[in-house]
């Protein structure tokens, strides 16, 4: 491609819908984003860029995944050359890599979320980032509700607590505590575990007001005790800014020494109580779940 070193030839490529071409020319254009050098006009027709960005979605939201995986790589290479410039296209890209968060390959899913991690770091802040990922936790798949879950935990084993506004992202957790797949469930009620250890008891304050079943809170406040029990706490000395420093999650005052307690679950019929078993799949996240990487959970569809 050294002949064609310019923006015009790079575009006419991204445009390309053959698979076998991109497949062909996919790593060079990574390769000539990368090197300076040899794109320096990368900047200069900021709408030719633009439509660059967009028609790479086509890429990545591609059936074949490894044009899929070419079009991560080609975005993540414009994430290290732009920065914070890249900022305007989060709109474009984050959805994509979301919609990719729920693939039936394990490097789709692992690739798409160490590209929204180095957006965190290149291009905007955590937070900045996470308001743009809500609404995947309502995502019509359920895999990439479930990877969303796992972003999360990503991104607080990577930043911590301080940098999210954690009381916005809580609400969307509860409520997929309670959605109909069970691998859903369990990972967020995972997701949850790993918010309460790096925030502590705030978030067992604001759960215990948001109205959950008792059966499921005290399933939830039973693994929060276990975290505190194995001595797996990740709180830091500003923890609770995440939650609001003086107030709860809807504004009432609330002290993290406060002593809660799970309403009684009423009593249900024995045949009844198999619905609230633990699913096989559940087992595969682990205790906690954050020691396993997606390729050990098994998320092949």
């Amino acid at each position: 491609m050294e002949e064609h070193d310019n923006m015009d030839y790079f575009y006419q490529q991204v445009l390309q819908k053959d698979v076998t071409r991109r497949l062909q020319v996919g790593q060079d254009l990574v390769d000539y984003i990368n090197d300076p050098q040899r794109s320096p006009d990368v900047e200069q027709d900021k709408p030719r860029l633009d439509k660059t960005v967009d028609e790479l979605t086509g890429w990545v939201n591609s059936s074949n995944f490894k044009v899929a995986l070419l079009g991560i790589d080609i975005c993540g290479a414009f994430v290290d050359r732009l920065g914070e410039r890249f900022r305007g296209y989060l709109g474009t890209v984050l959805p994509a890599l979301v919609d990719r968060l729920g693939d039936g390959k394990d490097q789709v899913r692992e690739n798409s979320q160490a590209l929204i991690l180095r957006c965190m770091e290149q291009t905007a802040s955590p937070m900045y980032i996470w308001e743009r990922l809500l609404p995947g936790f309502k995502h019509k798949n359920f895999r990439s509700r479930e990877g969303i879950c796992l972003c999360l935990i990503a991104t607080l084993s990577t930043y911590g607590a301080q940098p999210l506004s954690l009381s916005k992202i809580v609400p969307h957790l509860c409520f997929l505590t309670g959605d109909q797949n069970p691998q859903v469930r369990e990972v967020a009620t995972t997701t949850l575990v790993d918010v309460y250890r790096h925030v502590g008891e705030r978030v067992r304050a604001d759960l215990a007001k948001r109205g959950l079943p008792a059966a499921r809170l005290q399933t939830i406040f039973s693994r929060f005790d276990e975290a505190v029990n194995s001595g797996n706490m990740a709180l830091s000395p500003s923890h609770d800014r995440s939650f609001e420093d003086d107030d709860s999650v809807d504004g009432n005052r609330s002290s993290s020494a406060q002593t809660f307690k799970v309403p009684k679950v009423p009593k249900k019929p024995a045949d009844s109580s198999a619905a609230r078993r633990p699913s096989a799949t559940s087992g595969k996240l682990g205790k906690y779940g954050f020691d396993l990487s997606l390729d050990q959970m098994n998320l092949h569809i």
